[in-house]
């Protein structure tokens, strides 16, 4: 099993690494032939932490692993707001903007809410639950709707809005001349993503075997925390550069694009099922941490204070230890 959890950990930093490259060529390779800095930034700070639950995701739907493609997109999100956000207010309180408030937590609890509605199949037509391909098409058509809807707020507001400044700030670090350099990185991180994909999932179905877990455990876990760990590099070092709306602001918006875009596109490609065994108790925690999410944000003066984010710690680690001791391990 150590061996597995070694490759597990090797294609998970394939993932992160191959993300990274992809986001920094593409970015480069778009500057150069002549594409606006908002247009790159829109694109390449939404995918560029979303680039690794995407590949895991689509590759274990692919290969018919739904529990583990369950677990990370609904894991991913448990931890992005209870270990996430709960570990930067901790290290330091995080302010919040009136954008983030009004417009990306309300686009989060929608998509939420959708996704919870689409997955519970039993309660409107007494069939099992699952993400069927009609229900990804309805998640993609409300992300073109969403990415729309930024996209000329965003214009609108081009001179004091959070997310521009993020954008325009993270594709501006990439500006590779050299075109042969653009495309080798383009590659790279495309060879890191599919590696990196087929190791993680691979070794991530024998560590569930070996250890007679259910994958969706697996997904929750060690899946969903290792391909989160983009959004708390950059929650982390946007906190302590004073800049917490980037901060919440990734968080919010990465959960947004797991529920509606790689949700969206896993289901179209193969139907995923809402595991039997504890799926409906992670639907519910996701969405409990998401509506806590609104009046903490918005009360001590917009800030997400220490004792709120250990709160946030709280209900994660409870939540994992409980749904591990629930699975039988």
């Amino acid at each position: 099993m150590l061996i597995d959890l070694g490759i597990l950990i090797v294609g998970l930093a394939l993932l992160l690494g191959g993300g990274d490259l992809l986001v920094r060529g593409a970015s480069a390779m778009a500057r150069n032939l002549g594409v606006s800095s908002l247009i790159i930034g829109l694109t390449v700070v939404a995918f560029g932490t979303s680039a690794p639950e995407l590949s895991i995701n689509l590759l274990a739907a692919v290969k018919g692993n739904s529990d583990l493609s369950f677990g990370n997109i609904i894991g991913s999100n448990i931890a992005n707001i209870g270990l996430i956000i709960g570990i930067t207010a901790l290290a330091r309180p995080l302010s919040i903007r009136s954008q983030i408030i009004t417009r990306e937590i309300p686009m989060l609890l929608l998509a939420t809410v959708i996704t919870v509605v689409l997955g519970s199949d039993f309660i409107f037509s007494k069939l099992p639950n699952y993400f069927e391909r009609s229900d990804g098409i309805v998640f993609l058509l409300i992300f073109c709707v969403f990415i729309y809807y930024t996209a000329t707020t965003v214009i609108r507001k081009r001179n004091s809005d959070t997310l521009l400044t993020q954008a325009t700030g993270y594709s501006g670090k990439f500006q590779l001349k050299n075109t042969f350099k653009n495309l080798t990185f383009l590659i790279l991180g495309i060879l890191g993503l599919t590696i990196g994909a087929k190791l993680s999932v691979d070794s991530a179905v024998k560590i569930a075997e070996l250890l007679n877990v259910p994958e969706v455990i697996i997904g929750l876990t060690l899946i969903a925390v290792g391909t989160s760990l983009p959004e708390l590099a950059t929650s982390i070092v946007a906190t302590y550069k004073d800049q917490a709306d980037i901060a919440v602001g990734n968080i919010v918006g990465s959960n947004i694009f797991n529920l509606l875009l790689i949700n969206g596109l896993c289901s179209t490609v193969k139907p995923i099922p809402v595991p039997a065994q504890g799926g409906i108790y992670d639907l519910a925690m996701m969405t409990f941490l998401t509506i806590i999410l609104l009046p903490i944000s918005i009360t001590h003066q917009r800030k997400i204070v220490r004792w709120e984010g250990i709160l946030l710690l709280l209900c994660y680690i409870g939540y994992t230890v409980w749904r591990i001791l629930q699975s039988g391990v």
